[in-house]
Parts: structure tokens; C-alpha cells; sequence
């Protein structure tokens, strides 16, 4: 099957790393499986690709800055390039997704799709992501399926359906958004790049004793600048985030660091104490440091 494992590797500017398919064929499908559970959570991150995203079961709630979507059985969402997006599932969630580049349906950066079609549409400042409802979106939510099913069942030339199937996708959302293509574009929202920045600065130096006045000072504003833009664009305080960042970063060290005491990791991770990253880390995933390595370490080396 060419359908990928979903995994995330990001840099500390919360790019994903992970690359989509191949370079001959960017395009990559995942078939995932997500709870409510923090831990399974879709982390805070951005690719230069677009994203369409299909609800097979269940429901999510999906991020964007200062936008909120649930998003429902049957339903779809496409995300824009560079525009950076969280996920979580709302009990028990199953989604398909498709993650390729513009170069898929464009061929080249020069090409008459690109210029008049890819290159306005991802640099529209009004398309960052769009629900696509079973109501109203069957076509479109038909293609998506066919090019998926494709992907899984790689049939001879399963590329083109795949291509033929998401270059329909991509026109329809530049008629979509027709009327702001070839308007003039602002530059991106000034929350957006702060968020960015901040984000930045909290996950290369997380380990630290790090405080509101220097998270702020990434983006160059204040202290009260800076809890608004969080609290608009991500719904969390600087100081939620960057808990919930390092014991994002405890519970993944639990599991592939099996030779660190808690304690190593607590200091690794910025905690003054093993007690205090017990407690906080129970707060989150329900279980203490040393059950959840117990629990989840045995699953990962199975």
C-alpha cells in the first residue's frame, strides 16, 4: 500500500520535517487513528504542503490560529500551505488524510497551473482552511475519496487518478476564493508571525527556567501583547503552552530514553523538581512518569 505511517518530527519552528511522498511523487496518505487523550493529539505544527483531511469515523476538533472546527463523520478540511494547525480527537476519532505539495498538480513553479491557479491559492490571505461539510461539499468530498482509495490500492496508474482527482479539488477552491486571488495579498496576520516566533523561542529553550517577559520578548512586545496573542490564536497562556510542551517532551523522553531516571528527565525537561514533574505529568495523561513508561514502553518495543 502506499499509504504512509503518521508520524511528526518537527524543528524547533514547528515545520514538519516528515517528507510527503517522493520527490518523483509528493503525495502521501495516512490512514490514523486518534482518542481524546492528550497524548494522541495532533501537536502544534505547519508544512509547506496542503493538507485534506476526511473524517472516516467519529469527530475532531481542528485548530488554526484563532479558529476553531469540529469536524464531523463524513466530513472534510483542507488546510493551506504554511498555515500551522492542531488536532485532537473528540472521544474516538478514524481520519484519512492526503499531504501533498503544489508541485503534484502544477508539474513546475512555472507552469500556466502554477501561475494561475496553485501560486494565487496558497498565497491567498483569505484561504488559511475550509470545512468541507457532506452537506453541500458531495462532489469534492468524492474526489477525495477516489484519489485515497487510489493511493491505498495503488492500481496501474493509480498517480494520475490521484493528480486528476485533487487538481479538480484545487480548482474548485480557486473558484472558491476567486474574488481575493488577484487582490492585492496583506502580509501574513502579525498575530501569526508572533505566535511563530514565540513557539520558537519556547521550544528551543524549554529546559530552562523560562519567564513571561522573555517569551514576549521573541516576538518584541510586551508582557499583555503576549497573553492575548495566545490567548486568540492557540486558546492557551504562554505559560499552559510551554507545560504541556515539556511534558510533551517528558512523556516522549520516557519512552525513548528507557536508560534516564525520571529525575534526569524532570531536570531535561525544565522541572525543578521529580515531584513537580510527577504531579504535573499525572495531570495530563492520568498517569504518573514511571506507569506510563511501564504501560507504553512495553506496547512501543512490542
Amino acid at each position: 500500500m502506499a499509504l504512509q505511517e503518521c508520524t511528526l518530527h518537527q524543528n524547533q519552528r514547528l515545520k514538519e520535517l516528515n517528507p510527503h511522498g517522493t520527490l518523483a511523487f509528493p503525495c502521501a496518505g495516512y490512514s490514523s487513528v486518534y482518542t481524546d487523550s492528550e497524548e494522541h493529539a495532533i501537536p502544534w505544527h505547519w508544512h509547506e504542503d496542503l493538507e485534506i483531511i476526511y473524517m472516516a469515523k467519529g469527530r475532531m476538533e481542528l485548530k488554526i490560529p484563532s479558529k476553531s472546527f469540529y469536524i464531523e463523520e463524513g466530513d472534510a478540511f483542507v488546510i493551506n500551505s504554511n498555515i500551522l494547525h492542531y488536532g485532537i480527537g473528540a472521544d474516538y476519532c478514524h481520519l484519512y488524510s492526503l499531504v501533498f505539495s503544489p508541485l503534484l498538480i502544477s508539474g513546475s513553479e512555472d507552469s500556466v497551473f502554477a501561475r494561475k491557479y496553485l501560486k494565487p491559492l496558497i498565497s491567498c490571505s483569505s484561504f488559511t482552511a475550509m470545512p468541507l461539510l457532506r452537506t453541500g461539499h458531495e462532489e469534492i468530498l468524492q474526489w477525495f475519496l477516489s484519489a485515497f482509495e487510489a493511493m491505498q490500492k495503488e492500481p496501474p496508474g493509480f498517480e494520475f487518478t490521484v493528480r486528476e482527482n485533487l487538481s479538480r479539488i484545487c480548482f474548485l477552491l480557486s473558484k472558491e476564493f476567486e474574488d481575493t486571488l488577484n487582490a492585492s495579498h496583506p502580509a501574513p496576520g502579525q498575530d501569526n508571525l508572533r505566535i511563530r516566533k514565540m513557539l520558537e523561542f519556547i521550544h528551543e529553550n524549554f529546559s530552562a527556567d523560562i519567564a513571561l517577559s522573555e517569551i514576549a520578548k521573541a516576538a518584541d512586545i510586551g508582557e499583555r501583547e503576549c497573553l492575548r496573542c495566545f490567548q486568540k490564536t492557540i486558546q492557551l497562556s504562554p505559560i499552559q503552552y510551554l507545560l504541556k510542551y515539556r511534558i510533551m517532551q517528558g512523556a516522549e523522553m520516557l519512552l525513548s530514553c528507557p536508560e534516564c531516571s525520571i529525575s534526569e528527565i524532570a531536570s531535561s525537561c525544565g522541572f525543578d523538581s521529580p515531584s513537580n514533574f510527577a504531579g504535573t505529568f499525572k495531570r495530563f495523561h492520568n498517569r504518573t512518569p514511571r506507569e506510563y513508561r511501564k504501560v507504553f514502553g512495553k506496547s512501543q518495543s512490542i
